[in-house]
């Protein structure tokens, strides 16, 4: 297991962090997570906020990781299976599109989001629907569903 980061000069590129397994890759893009919690509530023994790296994907079963990973509504944690070029999580089918009682747009499927670094491939994504992020086009809690938290996802 290895704790990889991935950091391109300026704002060129969204950070991400990758946690490597025996047989599947943990990613996890800091500026995306909402802190929806579904990762340490559904594997404490693989997230785990106390610790360094805070995720260990090896301390569970692989399906078990990618069914919480799933869970992770912003999308914020993806998977991959290792070796590299072994398969991704897949969509869900068909797509769905929801409103949050705060604002956000949900979406969950095969999609195609593109945004201030491009077009990127997702599963899974809260979407901003008050114009305030400054993360566009993804929410950060900066508008009307901002919601107070000390966790801070940028030192995870």
């Amino acid at each position: 297991m290895s704790e990889r980061t991935d950091d391109r000069a300026g704002d060129e590129q969204p950070k991400l962090k990758e946690y490597e397994g025996e047989g599947i890759t943990v990613t996890f893009e800091p500026r995306r997570c909402l802190h929806a919690a579904e990762c340490v509530r559904g594997l404490p023994e693989v997230f785990d906020l106390s610790r360094r790296p805070w995720v260990l994907p090896d301390a569970a079963e692989t399906g078990q990781v990618e069914r919480v990973v799933r869970r992770c509504p912003s999308g914020a944690l993806q998977y991959h299976h290792r070796p590299a070029d072994a398969s991704v999580e897949p969509p869900d089918s068909p797509t769905t599109v929801r409103r949050s009682p705060s604002g956000q747009l949900v979406l969950r499927g095969d999609l195609l989001v593109t945004g201030a670094h491009g077009d990127r491939h997702e599963t899974r994504v809260m979407l901003c629907g008050c114009g305030a992020s400054g993360n566009q086009p993804y929410c950060d809690h900066s508008g009307p569903c901002a919601e107070p938290d000390d966790d801070v996802a940028e030192d995870r």
